[in-house]
């Protein structure tokens, strides 16, 4: 198969602490490629090694065929990145910022405005186009950001936690967008902090912990890895909870995890939920949910992490005062 992406070995350290300790990935050409992790796993600094914006201290890689030290130009020239947060000149409007990449790309005038164009249309901004950047809504700055990566048509895009602080429409626009890319032949390797994100879009995916690969597969191939499925318990009264959780983790043979309203439980034998119905109605207690389903991608990651993504957000600011 075809990679646009190999990795072997990085390793990267800042100072006594080691950001990568050996990642090795392979991205296929034409696809959404996952990494997955919580803060501080190693994501960022793996994205920017690829990206030629950090030398590994050992092992190596290429990005489209080309090695990310010794042709870092070439490498520049068919990659684009976006970062957590929009990046844009908010003083200039949207043309403005798209011409401004053009013209450093070595377009002409007339090129740069053409494509400007073209992407403020394809990411629906041509209303917002000659207003300032500062005006636009936190979506509106996004797709701004997304399409200042595209201006020189790059082959393979980093995408590091594209959604960060976005309202869901503006995410469901932004993943339309993507899948739009790929569907046109660009490679996107994404981080993100949204395991739905990560489902939703990646064919494949990597989750990175203490700098290192601890798992990777399809989304389906990780829910696997994580043993059987998931039962999940709402009392109609909530007062009985204490007794829906002794129930069911009798009975599963494990700690359940609780909510406020809700029981959840790892289930690897079928005869889990008939029992725990059993005994729940002898008991007298009225349930308002019951739901036997698979693993989710958050529940992958906390089997495999030991703690949630949520809430994790690794920026590039932070990278400059602590390691990833």
């Amino acid at each position: 198969m075809d990679h646009a992406i190999r990795a072997e070995g990085l390793v990267r350290r800042f100072g006594d602490t080691t950001a990568l300790a050996g990642v090795d990935l392979a991205v296929p050409t034409g696809t959404v490629f996952g990494l997955l992790g919580p803060n501080g796993a190693g994501k960022t600094t793996t994205v920017r090694v690829l990206a030629t914006l950090l030398r590994a201290d050992e092992g190596h890689a290429t990005v489209g065929g080309y090695d990310v030290v010794r042709d870092a130009h070439r490498v520049r020239q068919m990659i684009g990145l976006t970062g957590q947060y929009a990046s844009v000149d908010e003083t200039l409007t949207g043309v403005e910022n798209l011409l401004l990449i053009g013209r450093l790309l070595g377009l002409s005038r007339v090129d740069a405005r053409a494509r400007a164009r073209q992407l403020l249309a394809d990411f629906h901004l041509t209303d917002a186009a000659d207003r300032p950047a500062k005006t636009f809504s936190g979506g509106m700055r996004r797709r701004l950001d997304l399409a200042a990566s595209l201006v020189g048509r790059p082959q393979v895009l980093f995408l590091d936690e594209p959604t960060t602080g976005l309202d869901p429409r503006s995410r469901n626009e932004l993943w339309d967008i993507v899948r739009g890319l790929v569907a046109d032949g660009v490679t996107v390797l994404l981080t993100t902090q949204y395991l739905e994100e990560a489902d939703q879009l990646a064919s494949e995916i990597a989750v990175v912990d203490h700098g290192r690969v601890i798992a990777q597969g399809t989304p389906e191939e990780l829910k696997t890895k994580t043993g059987g499925q998931v039962l999940t318990v709402r009392p109609a009264d909530p007062a009985e909870l204490p007794t829906v959780v002794a129930v069911a983790g009798e009975v599963a043979g494990t700690v359940p995890e609780v909510t406020q309203t809700t029981v959840t439980v790892p289930v690897n034998d079928q005869g889990v939920l008939p029992a725990v119905v059993q005994r729940l109605d002898a008991a007298g207690i009225a349930v308002a949910e019951l739901a036997l389903r698979g693993s989710s991608l958050d529940e992958v990651f906390l089997s495999l992490t030991g703690h949630r993504a949520e809430g994790s957000v690794e920026t590039d600011s932070d990278l400059e005062r602590t390691p990833a």
